[in-house]
Order: C-alpha cells, then sequence, then structure tokens
C-alpha cells in the first residue's frame, strides 16, 4: 500500500493552525525524510479572527519541525491576483483586518449557503500566492486536514487531498499524539473538538458553542456586532436578511445580550456545519 503522506507532485498543505492539520503536516515530515520536500509548500492563511494561542501554535510548529510555513493574508487590490500578501507570526493580523476587508467590497455577509469567506480568505488567498512564486498549483490541489471519523466534510473533498482519511486516522489518534508531544496547541481539547479554534465566532459553529465562548470572553462578540452593524446600513434591501451571518438564529448583537444574561437560549445537540478552514 502506498504512503499517502508520500509527496510525489507540487502539493500545497493548507494549515488551519488546529491539532489535525499540523499532525497531518508532522506526517509528511516523517513521510519525506524528517523534512519538507521541494515541491510541497505549507500555507497559513490569517483572517485576523483566530485566537493568539492559534497564531503561537503556527510559529510552534515551524520553529521546533524546522519547515517553512507562508504566512498569508486576503488584502482588497484591483487587481484580483494581487489580493494576498505576506506577513509573520510578528506582523499577522489580530483584528480581523483581512476578513473585514473583504466584506468591505461585498455587498451582503458570507453565511451557511454562501461562505464565500473560506474561499476568498482561505482558498484563493493560497492559490494567488503559490501562483505568484511560480508553483503551479490550483485553488482546488490543496491538502486540508480532515479525519476518516469526519465523513460528512470527507464526502465533499477529492480524495487524494485528505491523506488522513486514506491512513484511516480518527479523532483518537490525533487526541494521542498531542498528549504525548512535547508541545502543543494551547486551547481546551474537549472530546477531541477544538471549540476555540478558527475564527473565534465562525457563523458555521453551533449557537450554543458561539454563546458559551461570548460568555467565556464577552468582548469576542464586538467584531462581529460590528459587521452586521455596517452592513445593516448599506446593504442591498432586495437581498433580505444579507446583513446577518445567520438567518436562522438571532444577531451577535443579541446573542451577547443572552451570553451576559447567561440564558441558554440553543440546542445543545446541534452540530457544526462543515466547512473548508479544517482543523
Amino acid at each position: 500500500m502506498s504512503d499517502p503522506f508520500k509527496i510525489i507532485e507540487p502539493t500545497v498543505i493548507s494549515f488551519s493552525g488546529g491539532r489535525t492539520s499540523a499532525y497531518m503536516l508532522w506526517r509528511v515530515l516523517q513521510s519525506n525524510n524528517g523534512k519538507l520536500p521541494e515541491d510541497a509548500i505549507v500555507c497559513f492563511a490569517n483572517t485576523g479572527k483566530e485566537e493568539e494561542a492559534t497564531l503561537e501554535f503556527v510559529r510552534d510548529c515551524g520553529e521546533k519541525w524546522n519547515v517553512p510555513i507562508a504566512w498569508i493574508e486576503y488584502v482588497w487590490a484591483e487587481e484580483p491576483k494581487d489580493r494576498f500578501k505576506v506577513v509573520d507570526f510578528k506582523t499577522a493580523s489580530r483584528n480581523g483586518e483581512p476578513f473585514e476587508e473583504l466584506l468591505n467590497n461585498k455587498t451582503m455577509l458570507p453565511n451557511p449557503v454562501a461562505r464565500f469567506c473560506s474561499i476568498e480568505l482561505k482558498i484563493r488567498t493560497i492559490a494567488k500566492y503559490c501562483k505568484s512564486i511560480g508553483r503551479k498549483i490550483t485553488e482546488h490541489d490543496a491538502w486540508v486536514g480532515i479525519r476518516a471519523d469526519e465523513h460528512r466534510r470527507a464526502s465533499k473533498i477529492e480524495p487524494h487531498r485528505i491523506p488522513l482519511v486514506a491512513d484511516n486516522i480518527s479523532v483518537k489518534d490525533i487526541s494521542k499524539f498531542w498528549k504525548e508531544n512535547n508541545f502543543d496547541l494551547k486551547l481546551p481539547n474537549m472530546n477531541g473538538k477544538t471549540m476555540h479554534g478558527n475564527c473565534d465566532l465562525c457563523f458555521l459553529k453551533p449557537a450554543y458553542q458561539v454563546q458559551s465562548l461570548i460568555q467565556e470572553k464577552p468582548s469576542r462578540a464586538d467584531w462581529w456586532i460590528k459587521m452586521e452593524d455596517i452592513a445593516k446600513n448599506k446593504t442591498d434591501k432586495s437581498l433580505g436578511q444579507g446583513h446577518m451571518f445567520r438567518q436562522d438564529r438571532p444577531s451577535y448583537k443579541k446573542m451577547k445580550q443572552y451570553a451576559i444574561s447567561q440564558q441558554d437560549m440553543f440546542d445543545q445537540d446541534e452540530e457544526g456545519i462543515a466547512c473548508f478552514c479544517g482543523d
């Protein structure tokens, strides 16, 4: 059986900053003589809404494993090919600037049906960066950290992009690796899930999870409230509720109010919606 982590052609590894994609990167290194092959690029596309611990983890993986990681961000430019910039741990955005810049040039907010945020901030930003350095890698070629037990997400991705699935790696395998490793992501691991991971209050997370994160730190909601308020003032009325990230739940402003008043308003069994961002 061939090794799914052995790189034999130009490949870009999309590193979300989570434990799963970091484990995938580690397996790639182990299968390629302990180093990143010349045909491979590792990209971390920062949205500006990640927790500080995520940025520290990406930095630590690069330093401790001696692997180059390209830190890139979406930036608005007239020419689509120029809509990215290269940053590093120190200069990476921490207040949602890439995400906000994207929204400033849209007529509506992203939602579960139109998830243009992950497409623009991650998939296309990575593709533009790769093209800028002469790598013939399309936006559909990136390897992503999706596990074998994430059946719904895996079914939507081309098999060659999900080596963890090919190797039947589950959340238990990932958790065991990090428990035994000499460093880890400094965010709570709750039965294999990192509730704080990716964009802090991503609208694809279950509502109870979003409310819990707001209760823990109410200021987390402020950026999301600001985006909905801005969109409300400029959204074309024909788009209906285009000024909200979700039409099937309260606004972030109301969710903050519920969180502060300690009202449990949402179903604890609600599942999150799968996204490209990965873990």
